[in-house]
């Protein structure tokens, strides 16, 4: 209209062509190509030196006081020529909870990713009631472990406790079984105990797994007849590969720290036969005021994880590189 302000669109070839000529100026200017791949450094740096703060000044110390004597009341003295590593390793209850901590870690990371992947495969399926039965798997996780753990005690009560009236009402046992009583049979309900409560945390990780599989390959997979088993052996299993091995790395660190199961359960008895590593640390730190020891039981600890992690995850990138 006459008399109006007009404004002329941007032509988009002109937009793109402006793009391209900056990119080619950034690529052809003064940077060199070490400059260039250090600019994502610059920007994690503040996040890895804040981390490196956080994980190294920790382990710095430990060291410094696994190599001291130290005092009941906590004073740093001189040296003591790996007196504290001899006082560790000769000590039979270490060697117990190190070899019961394997077996620990083993059983209920195991077990866990055997139900959780049975499960997530299920809720994964179409069903009437799906996103119910979800959120009934995940309402465990957001209660406290140790609040769980002591409503577990109160069901193992040997006298007063639910599951014996269960199993009595159901014609299992005839009489109140002591559970924790025993080392064997509490470090095995111990087990089950942490393979419950560390299912909806792995489920979770399995959900987003399966959620991300593409659907048009198993369409692809049945128009050309394949089985269900077939589908599941040669689609499934490969391409969730990834968050198995998350699952794995996060349930190992997790379980192996695990404190609250077995420590309000049996304190690590009776007789400390139900003790792993995390136990015997506090035990020996808060108990018995031998803080040289502890930090070397700590300091193994780290070690271990810290192996155990970059070991695994050195296995998974050379089986994926050969595949």
């Amino acid at each position: 209209m006459p008399g109006s302000s007009q404004h002329s669109a941007p032509n988009p070839d002109r937009v793109n062509g402006a793009g391209i000529a900056a990119t080619a100026e950034y690529e052809a200017g003064p940077f060199s190509a070490w400059q260039k791949k250090m600019v994502p450094v610059l920007f994690i740096l503040p996040g890895l030196i804040l981390s490196a703060f956080i994980i190294i000044y920790p382990v710095w110390e430990l060291i410094q006081t696994s190599l001291r004597k130290v005092t009941r009341f906590g004073k740093v003295t001189k040296l003591n020529d790996f007196a504290n590593f001899e006082a560790v390793f000769s000590d039979n209850l270490f060697q117990e909870a190190a070899i019961r901590s394997v077996w620990w870690t083993l059983l209920v990371v195991g077990g866990t990713l055997i139900c959780a992947a049975g499960i997530a495969l299920i809720l994964n399926e179409k069903f009437h009631g799906r996103a119910i039965a979800r959120v009934i798997i995940m309402l465990p996780w957001s209660v406290s472990l140790s609040l769980l753990t002591v409503v577990w005690r109160w069901a193992l009560n040997g006298e007063t406790g639910y599951l014996n009236h269960l199993l009595e009402q159901l014609g299992v046992i005839d009489g109140p079984v002591v559970w924790l009583a025993s080392g064997s049979t509490a470090f095995t309900v111990m087990i089950l105990i942490g393979i419950i409560v560390s299912i909806p945390f792995t489920t979770t990780i399995f959900l987003g797994g399966l959620s991300s599989l593409p659907g048009d390959l198993y369409e692809a997979a049945r128009m050309e007849g394949a089985s269900h088993w077939h589908c599941f052996k040669t689609i499934t299993v490969p391409m969730m590969q990834p968050y198995v091995n998350i699952a794995i790395v996060l349930n190992v660190i997790y379980v192996f720290n695990s404190f609250p199961i077995i420590w309000i359960l049996t304190e690590g008895g009776p007789a400390n036969s139900t003790d792993i590593l995390v136990t015997y640390l506090y035990k020996i730190a808060f108990k018995y005021g031998k803080l040289g020891e502890a930090s070397v039981v700590s300091l193994l600890m780290f070690v271990f994880l810290l192996a155990f992690a970059a070991l695994y995850l050195r296995l998974v990138s050379k089986d994926e590189a050969n595949a």
